[in-house]
């Protein structure tokens, strides 16, 4: 099982068999519920030409009381316990529930509209409660204990010995061991937390909508460009608006901000952005997050634990936030020092316009353009028509895997989409044994939350019998309708990024679900990401894809070598900005149970000034307002997970290039002994078995223009 709802299984092969009981639990579910039985689509893909938002709740309403009785099953047996009648009976529990709550995970996050988001609330405290009736089972968790205890004189293979392990180890961090008074408080404080995290996520993706910018003049959009501009006409027409819309990132930052030339337009986004959940109205988050920051340090607390921070950290990479904190307090003055000098630049180019303005938000990136521009000759608009959407994904994110790993892709028309803009690929390994299927919704929607992600609508296992199916989703600027889909570099690596996951997901060569591809710790799993970062300016790749969208000719190379010369323009900005919100986020979580409820705005303010990172024109990627990695995404104490998986990415890269770079032998070697593991072993032990000794900070500095700390763990 998977560490929320522990349902991370694969859905194509029937449970073990129980009393129908839970069919009684919903008498409107039945053979004409699209979840009912294993899907027939190859790959057991979602049938999302027969789905309907009404199906989605009987389903798991119905998946839920199929695992109780499973579970019930398992905890009643009266077998002596073992590794077979309890732990791989427990992997192959919740199937019903897994291949309806993954499809519903997908559509009620990407394309979510009013029902959806009332079965996504009504079902939160359900999905909450239903998590604690398996890891809050004595008697199942006496099944585990047994076994657990008896592990090393098992003959088991490795990969059994770490199922048992982590398994033990989750339904003890769970409460396993808590009396029955505490297991009481304990799962209404779950039930309250889930429902919270629901809510946020609801009151965000309003309030991102409503704080678009919108304006009837063209003049306040001077320098957009043309097909931007028509894009946010045709945003405005979709609103039944007049003149023009410009939808919000989930970012502070707005990627406008590089090309409008009107200051006070770029000041109104900016506080758009800066407030959109602060501004006393039903959508306004601040109520939400302090009361689920009290919440998640109280029930730490039950659990034995100083904080949500250390109850979180346990089992992760790092261990503990002092670990966590060294490594982040460690890169704040080589970050900040590198801003000042960045904005010291932007300044400078400032005054030499004498526009009488000191640096603000809303600034740095027009304004430090204007500097790429001067140091390197290097326009955005110069390189976009490079950047053709369609092109990225199958001549460089595609031809990079295929270099890589030998695997290829083949567009699949027949297999149904939740959405229109979405695409399926079929993926083949090597010799064309059929591997993965491949979705991508890539354009941004105002019912699709902010950001970028990956997931899978079933896991690979070689127990069930089942193989990947993944997905990426972006929220990259659609373009009016007949012009190309041109994207910044910045938006080629997110879909690198992103397509890093799906490889960690289609690679996966496990027997246990809940083991298998993307299923390690947060400070693990942005690793196999980032590192795929590396190969969009890898020259071989770069010149494959980065051609021009009318004439197909390849990037000049004076352009791509201003590309490379400017590729850490920005990286003093871009780390601290990162560390700010990463900060905000262990010290949200680092609160005791007695601390009183947080004004949010005072909290941020306090806790960016205690680490120095304050600075006016460098504000947090995200507010906490606005933090949904942390309070709706699973986040929580972990965002630094993205920096130091920056460590373990950059030390992985350079092991390649002193390799030999993009070869089928490094490729296949990473997949075999990294891509493919999952979380099948210590992921320390993993790291160091492929790369021969542990990750250090050396690479990280290099590739990001950085200079060495006197000392960094």
């Amino acid at each position: 099982m998977s560490t929320v709802i522990r349902t991370l299984i694969a859905s194509g092969t029937m449970a073990m068999a129980v009393p129908m009981a839970f069919a009684a639990a919903r008498p409107d579910f039945g053979p004409s519920n699209p979840f009912y039985a294993p899907s027939t689509l190859p790959f057991h893909a979602p049938p999302f030409d027969k789905i309907k938002d009404r199906d989605y709740r009987p389903a798991m309403e119905a998946g839920m009381a199929r695992q109780r009785a499973e579970i019930e099953a398992i905890a009643n047996n009266a077998a002596k316990p073992t590794f077979d009648n309890t732990f791989v009976a427990l992997e192959r529990s919740g199937l019903l529930l897994e291949r309806a709550q993954e499809a519903f995970n997908a559509v009620s996050e990407a394309n979510t509209n009013e029902m959806l988001q009332a079965v996504k609330a009504a079902l939160a405290p359900e999905l909450a409660a239903h998590n604690d009736a398996i890891y809050l089972n004595a008697k199942l968790f006496e099944r585990v204990a047994a076994v657990y205890k008896e592990r090393e004189s098992l003959a088991l293979d490795p990969e059994s010995r770490r199922l048992i392990e982590i398994t033990y180890d989750e339904f003890v961090r769970s409460g396993a061991n808590l009396g029955d008074a505490d297991k009481s408080t304990l799962k209404k404080l779950n039930e309250e937390a889930s429902t919270l995290s629901d809510t946020f996520a609801t009151k965000l993706l309003a309030a991102t909508k409503e704080a678009a910018f919108h304006t009837a003049s063209p003049a306040a959009l001077a320098g957009l460009g043309d097909s931007p501009l028509a894009a946010a006409a045709q945003a405005a027409q979709s609103r039944k608006l007049d003149g023009y819309v410009l939808a919000l990132q989930n970012t502070t930052q707005q990627p406008a901000f590089v090309s409008l030339e009107d200051r006070a337009t770029r000041r109104a986004i900016y506080e758009n952005s800066w407030g959109r959940a602060e501004r006393g109205d039903a959508n306004d988050t601040r109520a939400t997050i302090a009361r689920l920051a009290q919440l998640r340090a109280q029930r730490a607390k039950l659990l034995g634990f100083a904080n949500h921070a250390a109850w979180k950290l346990g089992d992760q990479m790092a261990k503990t936030p002092a670990s966590a904190l060294e490594f982040m307090d460690a890169l704040i003055p080589v970050a900040t020092a590198k801003a000042a000098r960045e904005g010291a630049d932007i300044q400078s180019a400032i005054d030499t316009q004498h526009a009488g303005i000191t640096l603000e938000p809303w600034d740095w990136d027009f304004y430090g353009e204007q500097v790429r521009k001067a140091k390197y000759q290097l326009d955005d608009a110069e390189i976009k028509p490079y950047f053709e959407l369609n092109r990225v994904l199958v001549d460089g994110v595609f031809y990079a895997a295929n270099q890589l790993y030998g695997i290829t892709f083949t567009e699949r028309k027949d297999i149904p989409v939740y959405q229109a803009d979405g695409r399926v690929f079929e993926v083949r390994d090597v010799g064309g044994k059929p591997l993965a299927l491949f979705y991508c919704d890539y354009f941004k929607r105002d019912n699709k939350n902010g950001g970028a992600w990956m997931s899978s609508f079933v896991n690979q296992s070689t127990l069930l019998g089942t193989l990947p199916v993944v997905y990426n989703v972006a929220n990259l600027p659609k373009p009016a309708a007949g012009e190309p889909a041109l994207i910044s570099f910045d938006d080629v690596r997110t879909m690198f990024h992103e397509f890093g996951h799906a490889l960690h997901g289609m690679f996966a060569d496990t027997r246990y679900p809940s083991l298998s591809g993307t299923a390690t710790a947060r400070d693990f799993v942005e690793f196999p990401s980032q590192f795929n970062e590396h190969w969009a300016l890898y020259p071989a790749v770069f010149d494959h894809y980065a051609r021009h969208y009318k004439t197909g000719a390849v990037m000049p190379a004076a352009l791509v070598e201003k590309i490379r010369k400017s590729d850490n323009v920005d990286e003093g900005y871009r780390l601290t900005e990162v560390l700010a919100a990463a900060e905000l986020d262990m010290q949200w979580h680092m609160l005791g149970a007695d601390a009183p409820l947080q004004n949010p705005d005072e909290f941020e303010r306090r806790a960016l000034e205690r680490v120095h990172l304050d600075l006016r024109a460098v504000p947090p990627r995200y507010r906490s307002s606005y933090f949904s990695h942390i309070w709706g995404g699973g986040y929580s104490a972990g965002y630094y997970a993205y920096l130091w998986t920056q460590m373990l990415d950059d030390d992985a890269f350079q092991w390649f290039e002193d390799h030999g770079g993009l070869t089928r032998a490094n490729g296949e070697r990473f997949r075999r002994m990294v891509l493919s593991r999952g979380n099948t072993q210590d992921l320390a032990a993993l790291y160091v078995a492929w790369r021969g000794k542990p990750p250090t900070i050396d690479a990280m500095m290099k590739y990001r223009g950085l200079t060495p700390p006197a000392t960094i763990p």
